[in-house]
């Protein structure tokens, strides 16, 4: 299956809600959701739409989940079916997963504005692993592991000045971040409460249990 290449705005009026797959611009009026607010499609907001059938609701809830985090079908199924191996609740550790990715902790270090933009970034060869350039972006992280701006990548024209950028971001509890080093620690895993509460991962667990 091919990666998405459309209007990224299509996808969160699709959900009816921001995916946040812009970065800021998500924030702001030109947002894909705010001006149109209709699902996409040239009957969008005429007529009656109908009822979504609770297989529907469950799609649409992994539908969310892949592209918030920009994960191939076949890529979250084997997300999907390390989480079901693994002790304790599969929908949380499905989660725990896709935030460990490192694309996901180059985003959530403040690192890139997106994931989309984390994972060009990794691709690149701009991003160090435990101080070993990577271009993996689907390699999951562990605890105690460091996430570093590769050392030639800080001379990027991106990178210039961006430690006070980074003072300015807000980084979830289980990462630790030095902005001066543009570097950045996994301290522990993230708990159910660190993650996107709007992800509703059991409907996720029962969309593959059938």
């Amino acid at each position: 299956m091919a990666r998405y290449s459309g209007p990224v705005c299509r996808l969160c009026r699709r959900a009816g809600e921001k995916l946040m797959l812009k970065g800021e611009r998500c924030s702001g009026p030109k947002c894909g959701v705010e001006r149109h607010g209709a699902p996409p499609g040239q009957t969008a907001g005429r007529g009656r739409r109908r009822k979504v059938s609770e297989r529907g609701l469950q799609l649409r809830e992994k539908q969310k989940a892949r592209h918030m985090y920009g994960v191939l079908e076949r890529q979250f199924r084997k997300h999907f079916a390390v989480a079901g191996s693994r002790p304790g609740v599969t929908g949380e550790n499905l989660l725990q997963i896709l935030e460990m990715r490192l694309d996901n902790v180059v985003y959530r270090l403040g690192l890139a504005d997106s994931r989309a933009q984390a994972r060009q970034l990794v691709n690149h060869g701009h991003i160090a692993l435990n101080g070993r350039v990577t271009n993996i972006p689907s390699c999951i992280v562990r605890v105690g592991d460091i996430v570093s701006v590769a050392e030639l990548a800080r001379k990027n024209g991106y990178f210039e000045g961006y430690e006070e950028e980074l003072q300015r971001r807000d980084i979830p509890g289980w990462l630790v971040m030095d902005p001066q080093k543009m570097s950045g620690r996994v301290v522990a895993a993230p708990a159910r409460t660190d993650i996107d509460s709007r992800l509703n991962e059991q409907a996720i667990v029962e969309y593959y249990s059938r």
